[in-house]
């Protein structure tokens, strides 16, 4: 069988390969060899600068030639790569070769040829190489998909921000409140852990097989060689430069990235069963496409699946990502290789995360308000009226307040007319009197519309 979509192991790579495509050349083992030979060629270039007697500083042009290796990267060059590393079984070997090359032809660089590579452990490349990669699918594709959501739910909290209700607290009719306030929730908590993502920083070292610079210095003694790599590491990668490891960098940022993004993903695990159990309600419709079918044998059914579907993959990706932060911070000793595959995965679970991100903004593009559905359920819960009429009871010194409103309304069935006969039994000021006669459960939501509409 060959190898195509719907042969595809992964439903990342088959299925939903098209909504996956802006994550591929990032998370892929492309783009894994794309940024070795972006580090590669950053180290060589200042290496020719640190003031080496036997490497000058490179010219412009072969500056140039370098960097445009990197920039002009091609899934033709990750092929020659692999077919490099069948021979040597080493990827970060073959990419050396490679570049060495690429060095055919430009005297300059075939002579310092040996640099390439110079001192460092295969560790120095990979953790800057997925630190890179990190740094490129958080700006690129995991923020903005995140970004769309808040911006559509800030949106709707603030284009519902005064239409009102029903809170269902344990299942339970509760104190009205607003869609939009709801909403505005869901923003606020989300917005929260958008930060915390973003301001992880990305930690990367290149300090050699111990990380104490022992080749390093076995070759130029009198050279400060951390200052040198926190040049590269920060300057020339733009990566955090971390100065205390053993072989690998240990991975803790990873593990703080991972569990931040985890924690937006409960969120809007939460959120996408808040709605799923909205539109079960009632309280949203959801708008119908030509040709779609619900269900194979009720042709009625008109589903939530686009937040199922990204309960699931929200599900998946945190399910993943707890594992990548718990495992990758524990080597043992200097270093084991436990850490190599499971980094191979990192793009399977921002993978699914995005994918989930991708239902859910599909999801509330579907999404329609049943202003209808939302009054008849307030108007058919008075009883929700009892707190309101309890509080201001207790406000003006009646006796009993809450135990009064609970033999007079709990399991009982509850109608405006009865609530009404209530209040004007009540011995109160005829002002408050009459606020409470004017209350009904859709006026009853405190600061709702404010609180949403400044979300």
């Amino acid at each position: 069988m060959t190898l195509s979509t719907i042969s595809a192991l992964s439903p990342l790579d088959g299925r939903y390969a098209g909504r996956l495509a802006p994550l591929r050349p990032l998370m892929s083992e492309y783009g894994l060899m794309h940024r070795r030979v972006q580090v590669e060629v950053e180290w060589f270039i200042a290496l020719s600068d640190a003031g080496f007697t036997e490497f000058k500083p490179l010219s412009e042009a072969s500056r140039g030639y370098l960097r445009g290796l990197v920039l002009r990267f091609a899934e033709a060059d990750a092929n020659a790569i692999k077919d490099i590393e069948r021979t040597t079984n080493h990827d970060v070997k073959a990419v050396e070769y490679w570049l060495k090359a690429k060095f055919k032809g430009h005297p300059e660089l075939e002579a310092a040829g040996e640099f390439v590579h110079f001192a460092c452990t295969s560790e120095d490349i990979n953790n800057t190489s997925h630190a890179l990669m990190l740094k490129g699918a958080r700006a690129d594709v995991l923020l903005p998909a995140l970004d769309k959501v808040i911006a559509t739910l800030r949106g709707m909290a603030h284009g519902l921000a005064d239409l009102p209700m029903l809170s269902r607290t344990h299942g339970q009719t509760a104190s009205p409140t607003t869609v939009g306030k709801e909403i505005a929730n869901v923003v606020a908590r989300l917005t929260a852990a958008r930060a915390r993502i973003a301001d992880v920083k990305l930690l990367a070292k290149m300090n050699g097989a111990v990380g104490n610079y022992n080749a390093h210095l076995a070759a130029y003694p009198a050279h400060d060689w951390q200052a040198f790599s926190r040049i590269v590491v920060e300057e020339r990668l733009g990566l955090t430069f971390n100065p205390y490891t053993i072989q690998i960098e240990p991975h803790d940022y990873m593990a703080e990235l991972f569990d931040a993004i985890t924690r937006a993903n409960t969120i809007l695990i939460d959120w996408s069963r808040d709605v799923w159990g909205y539109i079960s309600l009632g309280y949203f419709k959801q708008k119908l496409k030509d040709g779609e079918v619900g269900s194979s044998t009720m042709p009625h059914k008109v589903n939530p699946i686009d937040f199922e579907n990204a309960e699931g993959n929200f599900g998946i990706a945190s399910a993943l990502l707890t594992h990548l932060s718990q495992k990758l911070p524990v080597s043992r000793w200097q270093r084991d290789l436990t850490d190599s595959t499971v980094l191979r995965n990192m793009g399977v679970a921002l993978g699914y995360a995005v994918l989930g991100l991708d239902s859910l903004a599909k999801g509330l593009g579907k999404l329609e308000v049943n202003r209808a559905a939302l009054a008849a359920d307030l108007d058919g819960a008075w009883e929700v009226m009892a707190e309101a009429i309890q509080t201001v009871m207790r406000r003006h010194g009646l006796p009993e307040p809450y135990e009064q409103l609970k033999a007079f309304t709990r399991g009982q069935p509850m109608t405006r007319e009865l609530m009404l006969g209530f209040i004007e039994k009540l011995d109160l000021p005829a002002d408050e009197k009459a606020r409470l006669l004017a209350m009904t459960p859709a006026s009853y939501t405190g600061l709702a519309t404010t609180l949403a509409g400044r979300i």
